[in-house]
């Protein structure tokens, strides 16, 4: 267990939201910005084969965008995140996130606002670091056939399974 009293994440999943989050974030994904919008409308046709959620809650916080797969969130910065006290409270975001397993990759407004293609080409660039690859690769030829709950190589090649087959004997 982590701060927060939630694992570290694996598989997608995020910190469970607190209290009050998942109603602010449904209230935020009706009030985006001109550049969240823009950029949703770009990440919403899954670029690169990648599913993107937007306004997305993890434990006290909402994510401008997150996606899954890669657990990297996206944050659009406009001025305010350079006021007041907001520069320390994205950095303590940032690493509330990071403890869980999750990057966060901040795009300025003004980035998305000149070119959208651009903010997304950062973003699948991002995302090609942290998608995890598969653990092998299939050999050639198909895979195996699975009998009568046991997998065994198909009828017809190498030796044919008679007689015990773990703890099953057979009736012919």
């Amino acid at each position: 267990m982590v701060e927060g009293g939630h694992r570290p994440n694996r598989g997608g999943v995020t910190p469970p939201p607190r209290s009050g989050v998942v109603p602010r974030a449904r209230a935020l994904r009706r009030t985006m910005s001109l550049p969240e919008v823009l950029l949703w409308q770009a990440l919403r046709s899954r670029p690169a084969g990648l599913k993107f959620r937007r306004q997305h809650p993890a434990g006290p916080y909402v994510m401008d965008f997150y996606a899954a797969e890669a657990r990297l969130a996206v944050e659009i910065d406009g001025a305010s995140h350079d006021m007041g006290s907001n520069p320390e409270r994205d950095v303590e975001r940032d690493q509330y996130l990071a403890r869980a397993g999750i990057a966060t990759l901040r795009l300025p407004a003004a980035m998305v606002l000149t070119s959208v293609s651009n903010a997304v080409e950062a973003i699948l660039a991002a995302t090609a670091e942290r998608v995890s690859q598969p653990l092998h690769h299939a050999a050639h030829g198909p895979p195996p056939r699975k009998r009568g709950g046991l997998i065994l190589p198909a009828r017809g090649e190498g030796d044919r399974a008679e007689g015990v087959v773990e703890g099953f004997r057979s009736q012919a």
